[in-house]
């Protein structure tokens, strides 16, 4: 289960394409709205401190743990 925790604007755009395009085929992708209180409330637990953020099976990924996304890293952690 891959997450985006996302706001709409065009960096979660881009963050949301990459995941579809490096996710393994047949992988669950959910795109969260971080407009929604319940969604922020369980992305602040989570440790996401900026959108976009990406959680893989409930486990903030490594890309995310700072500000931004590391494309590299999130592409090694979907990779085969």
């Amino acid at each position: 289960m891959i997450e985006v925790f996302a706001a709409g604007c065009p960096a979660c755009q881009d963050v949301i394409d990459l995941v579809n395009r490096v996710a393994q085929p047949g992988a669950t992708i959910q795109v969260l709205d971080m407009h929604d209180p319940a969604v922020a409330a369980r992305a602040k637990g989570l440790g996401i401190r900026s959108v976009p953020g990406v959680v893989i099976d409930g486990r903030l990924a490594s890309c995310c743990a700072s500000r931004g996304v590391d494309e590299a890293a999130l592409r090694a952690e979907l990779g085969p």
